[in-house]
């Protein structure tokens, strides 16, 4: 047995630890999973340890997943495939890939927020023609014939999306985040599918340019990239996290191409364990609280983690009564949500 068929290919461990000196090395991908994309970009340097911090809370005691849940996040990234990630509002599906970002120091995790109304191009890219064409216009009425002034560049008017930034050719694998694929429209799952599959995509306005390579912005806060004649693919296929609340079923053929991966409520003591990693309080108040949010998802309620640590943070606050007001409020946060009130 190879090395890479052995206990290394097990990169990440959901202890949500940043690492010192860069985060380990992925295995080697598939042969059917290799994308010749470039040049080699490096991953950019932007901060997101705030975003991050707001996910995840502070890295000590971080470990919120079971054994089987980081072996299937393994598979993924060995496979270099999708991970559908489903499970009970509020279990933390979105926060896996900010999980992952830390873990293996992959940067800014890139998020795609999907809505009915979503398209594919608009996690690509998106040209602003109207704003071009009016620069153009006022550049055309001032410009002085002996200043030498440029028109606008088209690059200043494109400016690739989630998707499409994930899908540039880094030499490390970005994390890219499409939360809440179940609200799309019908085709966006399939419309998908064949870019995560193809690892590359056009840009048409470019490809017609008469520039081979065109500066254009990116997802990531003030950066930018070059695309050459108008083709964008990628070096290192991103780790994909797709999240749905099961509110509907997805075709098939998507399905065969993601790793699914169905996230529950943690157990008592994974629930004490992000707790502490957000909150400091009182133990004997917040373990009540616990065994009380408990008792409720055991009754078959619909609750989530969210609601758990908004009430520890109300009852720990100074100055807070346990009265019957202040029990009410705690009532109301810890409600179940599938009463619809």
């Amino acid at each position: 047995m190879t090395e890479q068929h052995g206990t290394a290919w097990r990169v990440f461990h959901g202890v949500g630890s940043a690492p010192v000196g860069g985060g380990p090395a992925l295995p080697e991908a598939p042969p059917w999973r290799t994308f010749a994309g470039g040049p080699a970009q490096p991953l950019p340097d932007c901060d997101d340890s705030r975003a991050t911090r707001r996910r995840l809370g502070d890295d000590q005691d971080l470990v919120h997943l079971r054994q089987e849940d980081i072996d299937i996040v393994n598979a993924a990234l060995l496979l270099r495939r999708p991970l559908l990630v489903t499970g009970p509002p509020g279990v933390g599906k979105s926060s896996l890939a900010y999980l992952i970002a830390r873990e293996l120091g992959l940067g800014r995790v890139l998020q795609w927020g999907i809505v009915s109304r979503t398209a594919l191009k608009e996690g690509l890219y998106a040209y602003d023609a109207i704003g071009r064409a009016q620069a153009i216009a006022a550049w055309r009425a001032g410009a002085d014939p002996d200043a030498g002034e440029q028109a606008p560049r088209m690059g200043d008017f494109v400016t690739l999306g989630p998707l499409g930034t994930a899908l540039l050719p880094y030499e490390q694998p970005r994390v890219l985040l499409i939360d809440e694929l179940d609200k799309s429209d019908i085709d966006l799952p399939n419309d998908l599918l064949h870019v995560l599959e193809d690892g590359s995509y056009d840009i048409p306005e470019l490809k017609r340019s008469s520039q081979d390579e065109i500066s254009v912005f990116t997802d990531d806060p003030g950066a930018r990239t070059t695309v050459e004649r108008g083709l964008v693919e990628c070096r290192a296929f991103p780790v994909v996290v797709i999240t749905s609340n099961g509110e509907r079923e997805f075709p098939l053929a998507f399905r065969r191409r993601c790793l699914p991966l169905e996230l529950r409520l943690p157990s008592r003591e994974r629930l004490l364990s992000i707790v502490a990693s957000h909150l400091r309080g009182s133990e004997d108040v917040v373990g009540e609280l616990v065994d009380d949010f408990e008792r409720r998802v055991q009754d078959g309620g619909t609750h989530s983690v969210d609601q758990l640590l908004n009430a520890v943070l109300l009852v720990t606050t100074g100055g807070f009564q346990a009265d019957a007001d202040g029990r009410k409020l705690v009532e109301m946060l810890l409600r179940d949500l599938s009463k619809g009130r």
